[in-house]
């Protein structure tokens, strides 16, 4: 066991370095917060390219990864914060700092390399493993939990809308069929499942055929996309004007939930087109850095190959810390 534990020790390589650093924009002072501090790439290639007057806060609910974080991260002892929490809890980790505004946030919304590769963490379809997905260890719910406590109907619902898998309702129908005989323990067995149920032909096209299954069911048990509106929302709130959010996402659902939040909060007036001016007084709290998202160069496809997903947006604060008429 102590083997296969150093085999898979905490790696990520961390996505679009340089132009998550550009989007950030940090000056020689500042207080940036890392809310997905994984591994701590991007939160190290931060301290580096900045000096003394820079301090990075990196949040993460994985433990393993708040580790790896502070071995990377201790060259700079004295410039940087590990909080363990999962980012909706970012109100209350800034006010137990004493942080009423920082300069920046980073969302970076990917599975680590470490997570995916670690048979242990029953994230990926490559291994077989006990069924467990969750970021945080000692939350109660794991993957185990739902493909055998809940109904088809629910299944089929989080498998389509969190997976976008054509074949939802024939992979619920053939869980539960399968569990009438035996608990589902296992990504192999849940797999095996998932391959019975798409037809041949269309498991001879497109990506493996469990990667839908498996993503939908990791966001279900983490409450992944629930939960980022309203963080988006809080983190906008604390940002000091010309403060920036980066945010990095790997598929459609994440990218439509940060594209939409960030619109409504940089054209937030609800009045009707035809009213020759605004009446409802809403004024924008951010800009738009990027119209349109920044994705990897092809140099950095070639050397990694997981970031071909990835989309980067960035925004900025105009107007005053906490200026929204919303509550949390």
């Amino acid at each position: 066991m102590h083997n296969m534990e150093d085999k898979f020790t905490f790696k990520h390589r961390p996505i679009m370095v340089g132009e998550v650093l550009e989007g950030l924009n940090p000056k020689a002072e500042g207080v940036f917060v890392d809310c997905t501090v994984g591994g701590g790439g991007h939160a190290c290639a931060l301290l580096e390219s900045t000096g003394s007057g820079v301090h990075l806060v990196g949040l993460d609910q994985d433990a393993d990864a708040l580790a790896a974080a502070g071995a990377r991260l201790a060259p700079f002892k004295g410039r940087y914060t590990l909080v363990r929490a999962n980012f909706k809890e970012l109100p209350r980790v800034l006010a137990d700092l004493g942080l009423t505004a920082v300069d920046g946030f980073l969302f970076d919304l990917g599975v680590s390399s470490y997570q995916l590769d670690n048979p242990r963490r029953g994230f990926s379809y490559m291994h077989d493993a006990p069924l467990d997905m969750r970021m945080d260890t000692s939350a109660p719910l794991t993957a185990r939990d739902l493909v055998n406590e809940l109904t088809e109907q629910e299944l089929t619902a989080i498998i389509k809308n969190y997976g976008e898998e054509r074949w939802a309702s024939r992979i619920a129908a053939y869980i539960v069929e399968y569990r009438k005989k035996s608990v589902i323990s296992t990504t192999g067995e849940l797999v095996e499942i998932i391959k019975n149920a798409i037809p041949a032909r269309a498991r001879r096209e497109g990506p493996h055929p469990a990667k839908r299954t498996f993503q939908a069911l990791r966001i279900a048990v983490n409450n992944e996309l629930d939960i980022l509106a309203g963080t988006f929302r809080s983190a906008v709130k604390r940002l000091k004007p010309g403060g920036r959010i980066c945010v990095i996402t790997f598929h459609s659902l994440e990218d439509r939930i940060a594209k939409e939040t960030f619109k409504e909060l940089a054209s937030p007036c609800k009045c009707p087109p035809q009213l020759p001016v605004c009446a409802c007084g809403r004024v924008p709290q951010i800009k738009l850095v990027t119209r349109r998202p920044v994705i990897p160069s092809n140099n950095e496809l070639e050397n990694n190959p997981r970031a071909r997903s990835a989309k980067l947006r960035v925004v900025e604060k105009i107007g005053s810390v906490l200026n929204s008429r919303e509550g949390e």
